[in-house]
């Protein structure tokens, strides 16, 4: 059985004008002023308890900050190893540089050693040669 909204207004309007009759008959301990005071009671207590959830974020939030600073330091340190590695691999390309240097060197002396060797063995030949048809 459905019930039209006039209906429905009427058994509101009755349940709320009998209600508190009809808990002090049955000697109910809560009230509606006593059920007033524990919610109140409960909404200081959730409001205490999200003060408290708010201080620890807080106190999470500032730790955070600190880890944060402490990793900013601990990469501006790297960057400075970074640095200092950056020289050393410029020193050693420099040295690489001058023993480069230093072998096109050997090398360019090698060569003319192996072209005048070459050309003393070459002259030497040649006269042995032509001393041999001489004589």
């Amino acid at each position: 059985m459905e019930l039209d909204e006039r209906t429905l207004d009427t058994i509101g309007l009755y349940v709320r004008r009998n209600l508190r009759d009809w808990m002090r008959e049955a000697g109910s301990e809560l009230t509606l002023e006593r059920l007033d005071l524990a919610l109140t009671e409960r909404i200081v207590r959730v409001e205490e308890e999200l003060k408290a959830q708010r201080e620890l974020m807080k106190q999470g939030f500032e730790q955070m900050d600190k880890r944060f600073e402490q990793m900013d330091k601990r990469f501006e340190q790297m960057d400075k190893r970074f640095e200092q590695m950056e020289k050393r691999f410029e020193q050693a390309e420099r040295r690489f540089e001058v023993l480069e240097t230093r072998s096109l060197e050997t090398l360019r002396a090698m060569q003319r050693f192996v072209y005048w060797s070459f050309g003393f063995i070459a002259s030497a030949t040649a006269l042995i040669i032509a001393s041999i048809r001489f004589l």
